[in-house]
């Protein structure tokens, strides 16, 4: 069989979707992957591919030889394809013991209580959305319901004002849908960065009881200092995209699941209390950020191929979570599957921070949607976004029925 190739260094090429054929054949065939560089290939270099759930998970749980950080003799690294001269600083993209100390920081904000607390909130904001939407309606789900409850948590996480929220939505929109081989082009990257900035000033000044607030004045417990304006500009530029995208994308995805899966929207009508099994098998159906990058601290072999210091390491979570070596039918979508090791949320020292958070979005917006009167079916052409870091629906256009 002849491999289906896909440029995946281009984020044009993720437009109709995630490019699943491709990986499947990479899965089967060549594991270990090498990506030959094209005139779209950030950093004009080639990259490592791997696809099978045992390489990723192997990789992501040796932070000693794939680094997050600068490593291998580069001046820059970072999690994406193209090299950042943010790596060192954000968050994401440092290795221990800088991370283990910045995260310990940051989490005295995100703890259970916290975000158990915001539930109430989120749950009363989708009611209220829902119940704008009546039998007959026409809506893009994508923008009307499955954007907002995610911006409207990350935003209460962070204490930002209501009346800037929208704001910082589109930004985040724009910034993806724009061609570019960051994640968020740049432009608009700054501008909420910016932005963070200005919270952080406030915030210092004036704390107020909000998660954010809390990390602003946590204290390392080595020094009794604070982050600096650098890290938390940092933190925010990383949170806030994550936080807002990669589980309105999820969203999206797990209702265009539903409405393709009649079944399985029944099934939890009539179960509820697959609810829990019903979230994760939407995390692992959609895997919105679905590749990480490290960098090769040493010359290893993997998969009978020698990766050499200073070479660049993708590994595919999206691609990790349909291996059949790993999930009984991997391309169905269960709402009972059990167990599921999926790798949505990665895993090791960099697993998901606002995991918590996501999984109280999914609950609450679907819990709601189940409740709500109405039955939803596709109402036309679906449209992907053009970005091959986070992967997702941009338009679900969906109608609503009386259920």
């Amino acid at each position: 069989m002849t491999m289906p190739y896909v440029d995946i260094s281009d984020g044009r090429s993720f437009t109709q979707g995630f490019p699943h054929e491709f990986f499947t054949w990479l899965r089967e065939h060549d594991p270990l992957y090498w990506h030959e560089p094209t005139d779209v290939t950030p950093d004009g270099e080639g990259f490592w591919v791997v696809s099978r759930h045992a390489d990723v998970d192997t990789i992501i749980m040796d932070p000693k030889t794939y680094s997050s950080d600068k490593a291998g003799g580069r001046t820059a690294g970072g999690t994406t394809i193209k090299d950042e001269i943010s790596a060192g600083n954000a968050m994401n993209q440092t290795d221990d013991p800088l991370h283990r100390r910045l995260r310990a920081t940051v989490n005295e904000g995100f703890t259970v209580k916290a975000i158990g607390e915001l539930e109430e909130e989120l749950r009363s904001r989708t009611r209220k959305l829902l119940g704008e939407i009546s039998s007959g309606d026409h809506v893009d789900f994508a923008m009307r319901i499955a954007r907002e409850i995610p911006t409207q948590a990350i935003c209460i996480v962070l204490g930002v004002p209501e009346e800037d929220r929208l704001m910082l939505a589109d930004w985040i929109d724009r910034g993806i849908e724009t061609q570019s081989d960051a994640v968020i082009a740049v432009e608009y990257s700054r501008k909420i960065r910016r932005y963070g900035q200005g919270l952080i000033e406030r915030k210092r000044a004036q704390p107020v009881d909000d998660i954010f607030s809390t990390i602003v004045h946590a204290r390392f417990e080595t020094d009794g200092s604070t982050l600096s304006n650098n890290e938390l500009r940092s933190f925010f530029g990383l949170l806030f995209p994550a936080g807002a995208e990669t589980t309105t994308r999820a969203i999206s995805g797990g209702m265009l699941a539903l409405m393709e899966n009649p079944n399985a929207w029944q099934r939890l009508k009539s179960d509820p209390s697959l609810m829990k099994t019903a979230v994760e098998e939407i995390l692992r159906w959609t895997t919105p950020s679905c590749y990480k990058r490290r960098t090769a601290t040493r010359d290893v072999k993997h998969s009978g191929k020698t990766i050499r210091e200073g070479d660049k390491v993708t590994f595919w979570e999206m691609s990790a979570n349909r291996d059949d070596r790993v999930f009984n039918d991997p391309f169905s979508f269960d709402v009972a599957r059990s167990p599921n090791k999926h790798l949505a949320l990665g895993a090791g020292i960099h697993f998901c921070l606002g995991s918590a958070l996501a999984r109280l979005e999914l609950k609450v917006v679907f819990e709601e949607l189940l409740k709500c009167g109405l039955n939803f079916t596709l109402d036309g052409d679906l449209v992907w976004t053009p970005n091959n870091r986070l992967v997702g629906l941009m338009s679900l256009p969906v109608k609503a029925k009386a259920a």
